[in-house]
């Protein structure tokens, strides 16, 4: 039967192959050799409604699946956008759900400075809907020049609430034995399937993100809406009294207009006159070229932090930091004469300790070549995502970005005792050490290998915090005081000197233009890194992974109803990132 799975699994990517890629690598081809053009003018339209990714990626099948809009794409199009004559207006169209809050606060700062070149920007909502932060999406509304919501919708943005979901009662009742040592009681990653309810530690940590985050966004909507005379203690008090209609919503002060998405789309075309078109912001980023006199390298790194290469994508895959990719950038940006400094863009709750130092490693050979390197923190850039930052000559943070998370933890399920309910048997047979059989599934771990766990996770844990102290030239007991794998916001990791300025990824080119002794006033060029790769070998490596997932779909044909089966596969990412001894994986505490 497996071998029927994988046959069908075969046969299905030589027909992608054929029947998809060859009209595929014809219509790139073609798309190449013309080049898209905007309009003479145009109200630039940025939907933020199907989610965002915080980079750009190369996929050869979004011609099929869509390709994902990125935090970076809209950023970077905005600011050139600004000094476009041809744009007139921008129009965003607000979820109805949350955002990533860093993401809404990049996003805010390129809408400011659009604004600051005299083009107006609308934002339009259909509703604004309790999720967990909602806020962030309201808070890109604010600083929009008019914020409409349609009639009778809904406006309830009422705080930042998360949940979660602790499992340690049903494995007790099933037999299953979670065993994991955390370095230390801030690292909770893994407490939902060790504890029944949040730990004083875990509450703590939760709770006080929360509330910077709360506090930052709560501050920026302020200082966009003080035309309404709405200061922060005032928005705040007014906001956690809601929830309210659309219309009270402006009674209030707390947007600007009420209008239907048509109307709001004739407003904003008629700040260019009657030949103002519309156009999406993924079609008007493919016809700008960033230009300069000097050149600064962006390397691009998100997702999980995991040892390997080849960043061509399957269908539906998410992002992955692939350390021999991100390493070979790295020395690629040192071998281009033309390249005067380095930013490094992170969004990462972290992965493999071993890749995380690749990229460290490479990072400090960028260093000593005579390039600054400058973070530029995402979403996130916690745990694994702090230990590749920790070097760089400078930390730029967003206020809201989740980082630290200084800390370690390993372990294993065991799930011998509630396989054997079933039927199931696990027999173990090895040679060499007790330790060879030290991660078997179906039996707890003995004395000796809980032992020589502990001594592997306190090497790694204090390899960690001598990394820290040496780039942020801390000493290792301070280091030791702010760690203990606990997360902290941008604008508490500026307070402990975990990094060195807030704002986005733009304060990131500045700061590197600076420490490269590049003019304030001297334009660059910047230049993306790893580079993409050609179409044929982007489809190669896409039809590769694709081919893998169908062999899997194949087989669990249920995947994309079951809830178990998104388990399964976060477990199987889980589990590769253990064989390659990861141990710095951060919690990821919000979803938008």
């Amino acid at each position: 039967m497996k071998q029927f799975f994988i046959t069908v699994a075969a046969v299905f990517a030589a027909f992608v192959l054929f029947f998809v890629g060859v009209p595929f690598l014809l219509i790139t081809m073609i798309a190449a050799a013309s080049k898209p053009t905007t309009p003479s003018a145009i109200t630039l339209v940025v939907d933020l409604r199907e989610g965002l990714t915080d980079q750009s990626r190369a996929d050869p099948f979004a011609f099929i699946t869509g390709r994902p809009l990125s935090t970076m794409d809209i950023v970077t199009s905005l600011y050139h956008a600004a000094d476009d004559s041809k744009v007139k207006s921008v129009l965003i169209r607000l979820p109805e759900g949350g955002l990533m809050p860093a993401a809404a606060q990049e996003i805010r700062t390129a809408v400011r400075y659009v604004r600051s070149k005299n083009k107006p920007v609308y934002a339009h909502s259909q509703g604004l809907y309790p999720s967990t932060m909602v806020l962030a999406s309201y808070t890109v509304g604010t600083a929009a020049t008019e914020f409409w919501m349609q009639p009778r919708s809904s406006f309830q943005v009422t705080g930042i609430a998360t949940e979660e979901m602790f499992l340690k009662r049903a494995f007790d009742k099933y037999g299953i034995t979670p065993q994991f040592q955390q370095r230390y009681e801030y690292k909770n990653a893994v407490n939902p399937y060790l504890q029944s309810d949040f730990t004083p530690a875990h509450r703590e940590a939760t709770l006080s993100w929360m509330g910077s985050v709360y506090d930052s966004l709560i501050s920026d909507a302020a200082i966009d809406r003080k035309d309404a005379k709405l200061d922060a203690v005032k928005l705040k008090t007014i906001l956690e009294a809601g929830p309210y209609s659309a219309e009270k919503a402006k009674e209030l002060g707390l947007i600007t207009n009420l209008g239907q998405v048509e109307e709001i789309e004739e407003a904003a075309k008629a700040k260019g006159g009657a030949d103002t078109q519309l156009m999406d912001i993924e079609s008007y980023a493919a016809t700008t070229v960033s230009t300069g006199s000097q050149t600064i390298a962006v390397i691009n790194g998100e997702g999980p932090i995991m040892t390997g290469k080849g960043s061509g994508s399957g269908f539906g895959s998410e992002a992955q930091m692939l350390s021999d990719d991100v390493a070979e950038a790295f020395y690629d940006a040192v071998d281009n004469d033309k390249v005067k400094a380095i930013v490094f863009r992170v969004s990462s709750p972290g992965g493999s300790d071993t890749a995380s130092e690749q990229i460290a490693r490479a990072m400090a050979y960028a260093k000593k070549s005579g390039k600054p390197v400058v973070v530029s923190m995402g979403d996130y850039a916690a745990s694994g995502g702090y230990w590749i930052s920790a070097g760089a000559n400078a930390i730029v943070a967003n206020p809201t970005t989740l980082t630290g998370s200084i800390g370690v933890y390993g372990g294993k399920m065991a799930i011998g005792e509630a396989a054997s309910r079933f039927g199931v048997d696990f027999r173990q047979i090895g040679v060499g050490s007790d330790y060879a059989g030290a991660y078997s599934a179906g039996k707890p771990f003995t004395e000796k290998q809980t032992q020589a766990i502990s001594n592997w996770m306190d090497t790694i844990y204090n390899a960690f915090i001598g990394h820290v102290a040496e780039g942020r030239k801390l000493a290792p007991e301070r280091v030791r005081e702010i760690a203990k794998g606990r997360v902290w916001t941008g604008a508490q990791a500026k307070q402990l000197g975990l990094v060195d300025e807030t704002g986005g990824f733009y304060a990131a080119v500045a700061k590197a233009k600076q420490l490269a002794k590049i003019g304030d006033d001297v334009k660059v060029k910047l230049v993306n890194y790893p580079n993409n790769k050609s179409p044929f070998a982007m489809f190669g490596k896409g039809v590769e992974a694709s081919a893998k997932g169908f062999e899997a779909l194949s087989f669990l044909g249920w995947a994309a109803s079951d809830p178990r089966a998104q388990m399964i596969m976060k477990e199987a990412r889980d589990a590769r990132l253990r064989e390659q001894g990861a141990s710095v994986l951060a919690p990821e505490p919000y979803a938008p």
